[in-house]
């Protein structure tokens, strides 16, 4: 069982590492649907929003992290949406991780970001240290992989691109047809 459903961490400082990573991903075949971003609502992703032309600096909350996730390379990703955890702030929120974010949101139950990343699996202590480094303003990619053989390659990419604190724990087990998460590549 061990390098199936995979989900492989990293925290990246700027955007611009992100948007390396991100394209490296998807020219290796990685789908839309296998990764998740999680920016901080701050003066970056605004500027991002900026730079690409957008008026979503002087709209609202959503406006801004819709437009700053849309504007640029990874507007190719799923789901995107701006959220308020409790305890953690406004967050810009893309991939499958908007759901496991979603449901934090509303019920604040575990605790901000980690309690939905151990939901999706990460060990307490892992979950933990990501919330801080996302709370400091890191960027925190998440890419699922089928088996070891996609679990490597994107460790190799995030390694390459910049992230730190890479790793991967097995996903928790979910029914497919009940969850966000994609299906399995066909052979």
């Amino acid at each position: 069982m061990a390098g199936k459903n995979t989900a492989v961490f990293g925290i990246y400082r700027n955007r611009l590492d992100v948007e390396e990573a991100v394209d490296a991903l998807k020219a290796e075949g990685f789908r839309s649907t296998d990764i998740s971003v999680l920016f901080p609502e701050n003066e970056g992703t605004k500027d991002f929003a900026h730079e690409k032309a957008t008026k979503a600096p002087e709209g609202t909350a959503t406006g801004a992290g819709t437009g700053a996730v849309i504007g640029g390379t990874l507007g190719w990703l799923a789901g995107i949406g701006a959220l308020a955890i409790p305890g953690v702030g406004p967050l810009i929120a893309a991939g499958p991780i908007v759901a496991a974010l979603t449901g934090v949101g509303v019920g604040g139950a575990i605790g901000g970001i980690s309690g939905a990343l151990i939901g999706m699996g990460i060990p307490e202590y892992e979950a933990k240290r990501y919330e801080g480094r996302v709370k400091e303003g890191g960027i925190l990619l998440s890419v699922h992989s089928d088996n070891s053989d996609w679990t490597r390659k994107a460790k190799d990419i995030l390694e390459r691109t910049g992230a730190e604190d890479v790793s991967s724990t097995g996903e928790a087990k979910a029914d497919f047809s009940k969850t966000d998460k994609p299906m399995p590549r066909a052979s």
